[in-house]
């Protein structure tokens, strides 16, 4: 399945960038708030070892009375396993490829455990390539390092699409059609979603509604046009993740 080799292309290269950095990078501030490169990478590593997890039936969903945010309970796990550079890099290699794995094998049909709601193989893979972007964002932005955008930001921006009756829920905002008219980032392709008929709509570059949707650029300095009675909303709600 495309999406499947798409992740393992996103994580390449990654993986290649990683592999070329020195101790000092490693440490260096990323665009994650009070995370390193390196806590970044512990972060991905632990994603996908909870989703080689997920696929061997393990809950993972964290319930409303646990008290603590999904931002917490990640911010946590990354503080109490910090490691050498080197340690972390050949963990995250080895759940990465765990992951995709498990996730190919998995019955495409048979949702399995994630944060917020249940997610089919192909829509968790699917969240794994928009994290394995939006986190290459963060480490690659600040140490000055090229990460030019791709057509797999379509994954990206289906996913963002897919979530918006989610992120109009969880604002309390009803459920509206929205469709979507994007600029593939070869400037030439379109990339369209939801219904043609839809009143409200956001169009735009794919790469500025993708940054918008991982919460890496700010809707207001995005270029992205809004318009009907809840393309703004729809605009601001924008997400690719559940928390």
């Amino acid at each position: 399945m495309a999406i499947f080799d798409d992740l393992e292309a996103e994580q390449d290269r990654l993986e290649e960038i990683l592999g070329g950095l020195g101790d000092a990078r490693w440490a260096a501030p990323s665009a994650a708030p009070g995370w390193t490169v390196a806590d970044v990478v512990l972060h991905l590593a632990q994603s996908e070892e909870a989703v080689v997890a997920s696929a061997d039936g393990v809950s993972l969903r964290v319930g409303p009375g646990s008290g603590s945010t999904v931002d917490q309970i990640m911010d946590d796990l990354v503080r109490a396993e910090r490691a050498a550079p080197s340690l972390i890099f050949q963990r995250w290699r080895a759940a990465r490829r765990a992951a995709v794995g498990a996730l190919r094998a998995a019955d495409p049909g048979r949702p399995l455990s994630w944060v917020e709601a249940p997610l089919k193989p192909a829509t968790m893979a699917t969240t794994r390539l928009a994290e394995h972007w939006a986190h290459g964002l963060d480490i690659t932005g600040p140490l000055g390092i090229p990460f030019p955008d791709t057509d797999r930001l379509r994954h990206v921006a289906w996913l963002a699409h897919r979530s918006l009756p989610y992120a109009f829920a969880l604002a309390g905002a009803g459920t509206h059609d929205v469709a979507c008219d994007l600029t593939a980032p070869g400037g030439t392709d379109r990339w369209r979603f939801g219904p043609e008929d839809a009143g409200s709509r956001i169009s735009g570059p794919a790469a500025a509604f993708c940054r918008v949707a991982a919460q890496r650029l700010p809707p207001g300095e995005s270029g992205l046009q809004a318009s009907g009675p809840h393309g703004a909303a729809a605009l601001r709600l924008l997400r690719t993740y559940a928390a």
